[in-house]
């Protein structure tokens, strides 16, 4: 039997489970497979840079299957006007979308001791739980929970039975609800505002901090295909760089508009505009080359985790409208704007999720 198996549906996925490998004893590194779902992100060519790396034995891209792909599933969405009907009708579902999702599935996922999944929303916890497998999920970003309780969000109303139906393996639900999750690790239970018995804290911060420098020019290499032009853009006026991270949020013209303004308010430093630098969200498919080409547009398909461990990088400030931006070491000064900024751009309803649980 092998040993484990990682997968992963974004870049910040693939940090963790490098950091996770980093951190076991040397001989037991390079034994993890590595499976790169393209459901909603294209890896490019990280699967060689992963394979070069060393920290895994086997990666495997996955052609995940969203339900919308299925025409079968489709009739399953109707509400039907009461909760013993609808229940019924998503117990159908939950086994059928596991069903039509195993063909798509490139590895036994029952030869390995330790199966890690991020983002167990996704198909695979379906499939999964259908195949009856347990697993070990693993939070989709940085203190994500703390913001957005997907599971309870996409599970409003009838809560308490929603989730014991998943616990017997009923329904499925994501995030430590599914009877085959035998663990959650989140970095921080403290920030939970609804606490689930199988959260397990594991925080981030002591993974970074036991890295040596040849673990951090691992992490280079395997994320930053273009490492000379990166810092060749990045020694340009050093003082007073102004780093802002975009995310897919609002609809494109809005998404300008916001970015925009995030620029005009926070890009002053010590009087004047600093130079602005762009970090694009994987996912975010507006073209800020395009339209904020007067600022430097950096590369979307790496995490902004790595300039850390680029030697004597320093930001004078890092701005996020939505991402969750801890763990930065490479600023002066990082501001989170949060709801209340994105108030100004779209129906407060459609973020603020926990308010409404």
């Amino acid at each position: 039997m092998k040993e484990r198996i990682y997968v992963c549906h974004t870049y910040y996925h693939v940090y963790v489970t490098c950091l996770k490998e980093l951190a076991l004893p040397r001989e037991r590194q390079g034994k993890a497979t590595l499976v790169l779902s393209t459901m909603s992100n294209d890896f490019g060519n990280l699967k060689e840079r992963a394979e070069a790396s060393g920290l895994f034995e086997e990666v495997v891209m996955f052609d995940e299957k969203e339900d919308v792909f299925f025409p079968e599933l489709k009739k399953y969405h109707t509400d039907r006007g009461n909760i013993v009907l609808n229940m019924l009708a998503r117990i159908r579902y939950t086994k059928l979308f596991g069903k039509l999702e195993k063909p798509y599935v490139p590895v036994d996922f029952k030869q390995y001791q330790d199966v890690y999944v991020f983002c167990d929303s996704d198909p695979i916890g379906y499939y999964l739980s259908y195949e009856k497998i347990y697993y070990h999920a693993l939070e989709d970003g940085l203190n994500c929970i703390q913001y957005y309780d997907t599971a309870r969000y996409d599970n409003r109303g009838h809560f308490e039975l929603k989730a014991w139906m998943a616990a017997h393996n009923l329904i499925f639900i994501q995030n430590g609800y599914g009877k085959y999750c035998l663990d959650m690790e989140i970095n921080d239970k403290s920030v939970v505002p609804f606490p689930c018995k199988k959260y397990i804290e594991k925080p981030r911060a002591g993974l970074v901090e036991r890295l040596t420098q040849e673990d951090k020019d691992i992490l280079i290499h395997l994320f930053i295909e273009n490492m000379d032009g990166l810092l060749g853009q990045l020694k340009m006026g050093a003082a007073d760089k102004v780093l802002v991270l975009t995310e897919p949020l609002c609809p494109l013209d809005v998404r300008k508009k916001l970015f925009s303004d995030v620029i005009e308010e926070y890009g002053i430093v010590d009087g004047r505009q600093g130079q602005i630098l762009i970090k694009p969200h994987p996912r975010d498919v507006l073209d800020y080359r395009k339209e904020f080409s007067q600022y430097i547009v950096l590369n979307a398909m790496f995490p902004m985790e790595i300039l850390n461990f680029i030697p004597n990088l320093k930001f004078r400030r890092v701005v996020s409208v939505a991402t969750v931006p801890n763990g930065i070491q490479f600023a002066q000064e990082v501001i989170f704007l949060g709801e209340d900024f994105l108030d100004r751009y779209e129906d407060p309803a459609i973020h603020r999720q926990n308010e409404m649980l």
